[in-house]
């Protein structure tokens, strides 16, 4: 591909992954963000919620500064609450809801033009439907909240649903049911499909993209190990790309990028976000990780045959 590939896409990265440190000491979060805004490779990033107010106004003023696009990614917020939009327990999914709420309000303060959240847990198949049913009322209350307040796009991440986050959602043709069903009442949602929960939902980026791609708004690229569960990396973990025993590498993105640019994801009217998800091992630098995932963009970029 000769053009370049900022006429088809907004390239962003997950902050609080590259940056793993910022979950754990918020003291961190401006300094890393501000690494990521001073570097012009990135037109967009994903942050999580910022609890100190002083902190959070910084923030809000680098992205500004920075001329960035930005989303609002609840996954921390969800995943250290353990917060669950499909709990059979009304109070425990009202719990969720009132959360979701609150990163939507955080979402708008810091000027973000979208929240990125996941499903809870899969019951299982005697009980899946009704998880189902019970996340897409969730999901419309929500949307409901984010469209009196503005015009912030809620967005509904897939997940792995048997190796390690064990979510809901899921397969791709059961997100598209989520989907349909709540765009029947609400414009301001979608669904992002990221490449390196494929492997783990035994997918190809063909069966992961085409049966959502009527409502695909986001991807993410990353990597993951699936066949050694003694890897440090096993799971869920985003390590760098071509990592031993992982799964994504170039070909992997190429043929991603393909199949993005198939559905008409990738275009140059209205080009979406998509972000690297990545995230170093103990001993390893974020800068190189970071560098690494560059590096595979721009290769991956040059051999696509579009």
């Amino acid at each position: 591909m000769q053009e370049s590939m900022y006429r088809y896409m907004r390239v962003g990265i997950l902050h609080f992954m590259a940056y793993p440190e910022v979950l754990k000491e918020e003291g961190s979060y401006l300094e890393t963000l501000q690494k990521i805004a001073e570097d012009d490779f990135f037109t967009a990033v994903e942050v999580c919620e910022v609890k100190d107010d002083r902190v959070k106004e910084k923030v809000k003023k680098l992205l500004k500064t920075a001329h960035l696009s930005v989303a609002y990614c609840a996954h921390p917020k969800i995943l250290t609450r353990s917060l669950d939009l499909n709990s059979f327990s009304q109070k425990e999914r009202k719990k969720a809801v009132d959360q979701i709420k609150i990163a939507v309000d955080e979402a708008y303060e810091i000027g973000a033009e979208e929240l990125i959240f996941l499903s809870g847990k899969d019951p299982g198949e005697e009980r899946r439907d009704d998880a189902r049913r019970l996340l897409t009322f969730s999901i419309k209350d929500i949307c409901a909240y984010a469209k009196s307040r503005g015009d912030l796009r809620i967005t509904l991440e897939i997940f792995d649903r048997e190796v390690e986050k064990r979510c809901l959602i899921g397969p791709a043709d059961e997100a598209r049911m989520v989907a349909e069903e709540v765009r029947r009442e609400f414009d301001n949602f979608g669904l992002l499909v990221d490449l390196s929960h494929i492997p783990l939902l035994n997918e190809t980026p063909a069966e992961a993209i085409l049966p959502v791609k009527d409502y695909l708004v986001h991807a993410h690229l990353g990597n993951c190990v699936l066949k050694d569960a003694q890897h440090p990396a096993y799971g869920d973990s985003h390590p760098r790309f071509g990592i031993e025993g992982g799964e994504n590498d170039v070909e992997e993105v190429v043929k991603f990028l393909e199949v993005l640019f198939e559905v008409g994801f990738l275009n140059e009217d209205n080009p979406p976000m998509v972000s690297f998800e990545i995230k170093p091992l103990a001993d390893e630098s974020a800068q190189v990780v970071i560098a690494n995932a560059k590096r595979v963009l721009r290769e991956a970029w040059v051999r696509l045959n579009i």
